[in-house]
């Protein structure tokens, strides 16, 4: 892996417009588990299969077991920002790295310092009533019991893009934007199955795209580096 570090390192010092993209692998060095690795939640049991517990539709029809199983399972209140968040953070803050775009709901890379962050599918961060649009922070989904209420009496949503909901287009348009834009293209912990954003990756026009992660990516992007490993592990020696 030295040699793949050592050409890493280079590209990054040649760069001053990259972009990272980014998915559950980013966050599963700081505890919290992928969907579809062997210890994801995929591979765990619970009385309905993962995707459709966060579905919109089972969301609309069992919201008091959608919400204990979000409670448990999509909350890591705990976790810290590992190697890979810290690293992106720092290269933004040199001027290197001109965006996120991140898969994830943790909100890990802004608790690392990075300011440009697009949530493709949302923040377990942000909530909000579904009757009068007031907004919450995750206190109060994280301390309620059964559907968190807002003082009107609605319900709580969190702001996270379930199955079957469309993603923000605003969001999409700015995260093309930067892709088209930049000059280094690195994709991180994502196996890159999940459309629409997967499909962003394919708007890259330069010449110095790297993919990092444990496994098959699940696309062949004809990337110009390619490094098996922990995302953090791998940026942590950059």
């Amino acid at each position: 892996m030295e040699e793949s570090i050592r050409k890493l390192k280079e590209m990054v010092d040649g760069s001053d417009n990259i972009v990272f993209f980014g998915g559950a692998g980013v966050s599963t060095e700081s505890g919290i588990p992928d969907f579809r690795s062997v210890d994801g939640l995929y591979h765990q049991k619970f009385a309905y299969p993962p995707e459709t517990m966060l579905s919109h539709s089972f969301y609309m029809r069992h919201k008091t077991e959608f919400f204990d199983f979000y409670r448990a399972k999509m909350l890591a209140l705990d976790a810290q920002p590992n190697a890979a968040h810290l690293k992106l953070a720092e290269w933004e803050k040199a001027g290197k790295l001109k965006a996120v775009i991140t898969q994830n709901i943790d909100g890990l890379h802004q608790k690392a310092g990075s300011k440009e962050v697009l949530e493709l599918h949302g923040s377990v961060l942000r909530n909000y009533c579904e009757r009068c649009g007031k907004f919450y922070g995750v206190e109060a989904v994280a301390n309620s019991t059964g559907v968190p209420k807002c003082t009107c009496g609605g319900d709580i949503k969190p702001d996270v893009v379930l199955y079957e909901e469309g993603l923000d287009e605003d969001v999409m348009a700015k995260a093309l934007h930067y892709i088209r834009q930049a000059d280094m293209l690195i994709i991180g912990g994502t196996s890159l199955v999940v459309y629409p954003a997967a499909g962003l990756v394919r708007y890259y026009r330069g010449r110095k795209l790297v993919v990092i992660n444990k496994g098959d990516t699940g696309v062949g992007l004809g990337a110009n580096l390619v490094i098996d490993g922990p995302i953090g592990q791998v940026l942590g020696q950059v």
